[in-house]
């Protein structure tokens, strides 16, 4: 027993039928051709898309070159402590300096708690680490037990241990021996190293 048709049904309009077959040929080209036209890569003035970039912010740059010799697993948030710090007033390297005595720069905390700062004797939860840094990058720039104080008072106050400050001073210092970073031209690239402009010339003798 065979299943199915004996012979297709012929159509009482044969010129209807060649005509809807054509406009679909046409339709099915004509929808490739729009598809192409689609999936193409447009073309790119790589040279305009790179120069409409903002320079980067030279203390960005030193950050993160320096929280990457010290393999500190932050060191891909170099941008947003020195956003942090400039939205709160406080010296860029405060921030970072406090990250890495109290967890090795992200290597020794709770994850769980995402606080890299030791704040609240680190028993202070936050949603991210992000959030923690804009928490207390606002505490110590904005919050009233800390905003009229500089930086080594902010951290007389963050841990009265006697040596706390100096500690993170002294990392302060490591990151940068001075605060302004006038502009990118400052920094320069020698050898894959990032030095000062006055310390170029010192290395080119060597």
């Amino acid at each position: 027993m065979r299943i199915g048709y004996s012979r297709r049904p012929e159509s009482r309009f044969p010129g209807r039928q060649l005509l809807i077959a054509a406009s679909g040929i046409s339709a099915v080209l004509l929808g490739t051709w729009g598809l192409e036209r689609t999936i193409s890569k447009p073309k790119v003035d790589v040279a305009g898309v790179f120069n409409s970039h903002p320079k980067t912010d030279p203390r960005t740059i030193r950050l993160k070159k320096f929280l990457g010799k010290l393999h500190c697993p932050v060191a891909y948030l170099s941008e947003d402590f020195v956003r942090a710090a400039d939205d709160n007033h406080l010296d860029w390297r405060l921030l970072p300096s406090i990250a890495i005595i109290e967890s090795g720069g992200g290597k020794a905390y709770i994850r769980e708690k995402n606080n890299i700062f030791g704040w609240g004797g680190g028993e202070i939860y936050f949603n991210s680490v992000q959030a923690g840094l804009q928490t207390v990058a606002y505490e110590l720039g904005r919050g009233p037990l800390y905003r009229r104080h500089n930086s080594l008072g902010k951290l007389h106050l963050y841990n009265p241990d006697e040596n706390y400050a100096q500690q993170v001073m002294a990392v302060m210092r490591r990151i940068s021996p001075v605060v302004k970073l006038g502009s990118e031209e400052e920094i320069v690239k020698i050898d894959g190293e990032y030095v000062y402009m006055d310390k170029a010339a010192d290395i080119a003798r060597r």
